[in-house]
């Protein structure tokens, strides 16, 4: 890229010439007008979710590229999606921006926003631009679902299982090692890249989808209780019980985790970051003990069954092993916004 061109700041092509340069990101056919135009199948119900991202608070350049921010910020609203039940039509894009940021920069964050949505034939439909202090990104997603298989957090029942697609903790100690590079001694190059690799490029779960209509056959004979684990496993958990009424009891041996964990984690710490790291966008799903079992044969090694919902309120850890003492887990040990 030309050196004057990459040092370019939107200040210099102004609102419209950044428009402009954005639209190349959106299919022709859809952008131009007020708003965009979403067709959608017969018999489908529309499923929108927003996620807003802020520069310092959910990404930074200290430990991810414009590129690699962009993919994040399109993978977390395609697994709200995933969450549901829903397969993608397209987002939109409110960008924040100081005048003071080049024009590069926000060219590849667009560019890793479509190589994310690109796997799952998604595009950019439209948005909006505006100056702002702090560099800020707001996305609206919009999918669809038939009404028998939308996933909702209040459908688990008592003796259902529990079951995650995939490893936990692995994003977040991807995180430490970009913020604390000793750490990587520890590791080989290729858990290294692994680890990295799950902070940077999550995959949002929407190949979990099309696996579980056929366990379950269609239409589901049975609500589906669930969500993603974007803030973390034990959060998803707590809030799946809380709003179905139902506790349940978690096994400390069965939650998957990446086998690096071994080389430079204890197993208290392996654990926390587990429950508590987030952004992993694993799917957590409430199923009889039959289907469960489906499920986990057919996606294979990560995903596992972690425990089964019980009568009563509390989420509880336990250990069968005996060498780790029953714990309550609670919201208030991951992360909230603006807690002090």
């Amino acid at each position: 890229m030309n050196s004057e061109l990459s040092s370019q700041q939107v200040k210099d092509i102004g609102e419209q010439g950044l428009l402009e340069r954005l639209q190349r990101f959106c299919p022709p056919e859809i952008i131009g007008d007020d708003a965009a135009v979403l067709e959608t199948a017969p018999e489908q119900s529309l499923v929108v979710t927003t996620d807003v991202l802020v520069d310092g608070v959910h990404f930074s350049n200290v430990t991810t590229s414009p590129e690699d921010a962009g993919w994040r910020a399109a993978a977390a609203n395609l697994s709200d999606l995933a969450a549901m039940g829903a397969s993608p039509l397209g987002i939109t894009v409110g960008l924040g921006l100081p005048g003071e940021v080049r024009v590069s920069w926000v060219e590849q964050l667009y560019q890793g926003m479509t190589e994310c949505l690109e796997k799952y034939n998604t595009s950019i439909v439209g948005g909006d631009i505006v100056r702002s202090p702090v560099t800020t990104l707001a996305i609206t997603a919009f999918g669809q679902v038939h009404p028998h298989r939308i996933i909702r957090r209040s459908a688990a029942i008592v003796g259902d299982a529990i079951v995650v697609t995939g490893v936990h903790g692995a994003s977040h100690a991807g995180l430490e090692l970009l913020l604390h590079p000793e750490l990587q001694q520890n590791l080989n190059d290729e858990e290294k890249t692994a680890l990295i690799r799950a902070h940077q490029r999550p995959q949002p779960r929407l190949d979990v989808l099309p696996i579980l209509w056929e366990i379950l056959a269609s239409p589901c004979p049975m609500p589906i209780a669930g969500m993603d684990s974007s803030d973390g496993l034990a959060d998803a958990i707590i809030q799946i019980c809380r709003v179905s009424g139902v506790g349940a009891v978690l096994e400390h041996r069965q939650i998957p985790l990446s086998k690096a964990f071994n080389h430079w984690l204890t197993q208290e710490q392996a654990l926390e970051y587990a429950l508590y790291g987030g952004e992993d966008f694993e799917l957590v799903l409430c199923l009889p003990q039959e289907s469960a079992l489906a499920l986990v044969q057919h996606l294979g090694q990560g995903a596992a069954i972690v425990g089964r919902i019980k009568s009563g309120s509390k989420v509880l850890l336990h250990d069968e092993q005996k060498k780790f003492p029953d714990q309550v887990l609670s919201l208030s040990q991951g992360f909230q916004h603006f807690d002090q």
